[in-house]
Parts: structure tokens; C-alpha cells; sequence
């Protein structure tokens, strides 16, 4: 099974090695499960507070969210999709993100953001060199909606930026757990105008068999799916959340992991038609797999016509950061 790869040029990694020199440590394309999940601004003690609907997000309470964004010729850059930073390099969203923008060209990770449209020094911009779409997606069923995002360059972790536990299998959900959306998307269905402050909000995860019960989703919700809002609605994802995440706290290890990724849902907030998620735990050996995969791609790109091909894409003013 083949990814279905884009690839803008060169990435960062094989660049060094065209010029001799080594590449940072966390260039390794891979993900560490000891340095993840922490909020170095945040006292973990306040995730009991339930919330109802949405909220202004707090700068640094999520700093693994992403926004990437598009450029459009005359406008700039626009908020797609979100996006969850697993590493210092890449980011996992959804892949139906990417429908009518395939070419990585076009776009842009912003990390570190809390206002949409005013860039805070924590502010780090990076392009996107890579976009890889799980094989097995499916666009009308929105099975295996999933897509990992590879930036040009090396972004360092900071107090506002910081990359998501990935579970390794399954979690089990209790009471103890409190699960979280955040992003930029719409507040209400149909709504014109996304929020300039990132939002958040407490979810409820819905198990399977309601979920997908007749009055609910009527067995549309497979296996690699999750549904997460609230019977009564009111609680949701909404246009523009898509591809962010849906994390839980696990206060045994004091750690949020990616639980769901955005992927779609029937309008926004309506009673029992919650968000649906793709389930992050059945992708691991899958993600795994892609950054193996993308390390001897890279090297083996490493060529004076790649050289070539990553000048043409920098000089190209219309993508200046």
C-alpha cells in the first residue's frame, strides 16, 4: 500500500544533506512519547471546569494547534483547516483538507497562533514541503480521513509551541478523562465569519453503538471513527475546525493525547448529530510507516536538479511568507 505523496521539493532534511551538514536531532522524522503533551503555561488542576458551547481559548492552552492556510492570488494567505503538531517538523490533519488545494505549494503551517489575524512574537510560519494522503481515504464516506503535513524547516518547541501525545492503541475513556476541541471555525451553522481568537470547548465522547444507532448517524460511523458533542447538541466542530484536534487528558501521566482528528459531521451542533473523528489510535503504525518511508525519499532525492527545483520554489514571490 503507497501513500499518495505531494511533494512541493526537497524538505529541510534532505537540503542538509546536500550541503554536508548534519540536521537537528529532532529531524529524525520521528515523534517521541516522553516530550508531548504538556501545557507549560497551564495548571492542569483547571481541567474539571466543564464549558457549554465555546470559549476564547487562553494564549498557550493549546500550543499544538495549527493553522494552515492557503494562499490565494490577490488575498493572501487564508485559514483552511486545523491541524495538530506531532513533531518538530510535521503536522497530522485531515485529508479532506486538502480537496481543492493537492499542491503544497500553495501552503502554510502557522504555529504558536491565539488571534487568526494578529501574529504575537511565539508566532512561527513555516511551508509545507510534503502533503501525504492515507491511500485507503475515501471522499465520499469520509473513511480514513486522515493526512500528514511535512514542513520545510524545524520548528523548536517553546512554552507556546509544543507537539500532542499519539497513543500507541486504543484508550480507554473514563470520567477522569476530560476531552477538549479547539480551532478557528465557524461558531454556528452557517456562519460567515470564522473567529479571530482560537476557541475551545469540553466534548463528550458518544459511544459507538449510540452513535450509530438509527435516530442517530444510522451505522455511517465505522470503526476508525469516534463521535464526540452531545445528545442535545449545542457542543460541537463546526466549518473550519476540520482536521484539528480532539484531545483528552490523561492525569495518570498528566498528558493530553489525540484522541480524534475533526472530520465531518451532519450541520453544527445539532441534537444527536455530533462531530465525527477519525480515531487517532488506529493510525499510529500508519503514521509510523510514513515518516520510515519518507526518510529514504528525501535522501534518495537529494540531487543538483533537486537543488534546483527548491531555489525555483523560493524565489516564487507569490508564497513569501
Amino acid at each position: 500500500m503507497w501513500p499518495l505523496l505531494l511533494s512541493a521539493a526537497p524538505s529541510s532534511l534532505a537540503l542538509l544533506l546536500l550541503l554536508g551538514e548534519a540536521p537537528p536531532k529532532a529531524l529524525a522524522i520521528l515523534f517521541s512519547d516522553d516530550e508531548c503533551g504538556t501545557r507549560p503555561l497551564m495548571d492542569e488542576t483547571a481541567t474539571g471546569s466543564r464549558i457549554v458551547g465555546g470559549r476564547d481559548a487562553i494564549l498557550g492552552s493549546w500550543p499544538w494547534q495549527i493553522s494552515l492556510q492557503v494562499y490565494q492570488f490577490g488575498t493572501g494567505y487564508h485559514h483552511i483547516c486545523g491541524g495538530s503538531l506531532i513533531n518538530n517538523n510535521s503536522v497530522l490533519t485531515a485529508a479532506h483538507c486538502t480537496k481543492h488545494w493537492m499542491d503544497p505549494e500553495f501552503w502554510r503551517a502557522v504555529i504558536g497562533l491565539h488571534h487568526l489575524y494578529r501574529y504575537q512574537p511565539q508566532v512561527v510560519k513555516a511551508r509545507v514541503s510534503t502533503i501525504i494522503i492515507h491511500s485507503d481515504y475515501d471522499k465520499v464516506t469520509y473513511e480514513n480521513d486522515i493526512a500528514l503535513f511535512q514542513l520545510e524547516k524545524y520548528i523548536p518547541y517553546s512554552d507556546y509551541i509544543q507537539p500532542i501525545c499519539l497513543p500507541k492503541a486504543p484508550l480507554t475513556l473514563t470520567a477522569a478523562n476530560h476531552c477538549y476541541i479547539s480551532g478557528w471555525g465557524a461558531t454556528r451553522e452557517k456562519g460567515k465569519k470564522n473567529p479571530a481568537i482560537l476557541q475551545e470547548t469540553e466534548i463528550n465522547i458518544i459511544p459507538q453503538h449510540i452513535c450509530g444507532s438509527p435516530d442517530w448517524y444510522w451505522g455511517i460511523v465505522k470503526e476508525n471513527m469516534l463521535c464526540a458533542g452531545s445528545e442535545h447538541g449545542g457542543v460541537d466542530s463546526c466549518q473550519g475546525d476540520s482536521g484539528g484536534p480532539l484531545m483528552c487528558y490523561f492525569p495518570d501521566v498528566t498528558k493530553f493525547y489525540l484522541v480524534g482528528i475533526t472530520s465531518f459531521g451532519v450541520g453544527c451542533g445539532r441534537p444527536k448529530r455530533p462531530g465525527v473523528y477519525t480515531r487517532a489510535a488506529n493510525y499510529r503504525r500508519w503514521i509510523e510507516w510514513q515518516f520510515e518511508y519518507n526518510v529514504s525519499t528525501q535522501i534518495s532525492a537529494g540531487s543538483p536538479s533537486s537543488t534546483i527545483l527548491l531555489t525555483a520554489g523560493l524565489i516564487s514571490l507569490y508564497l513569501a511568507l
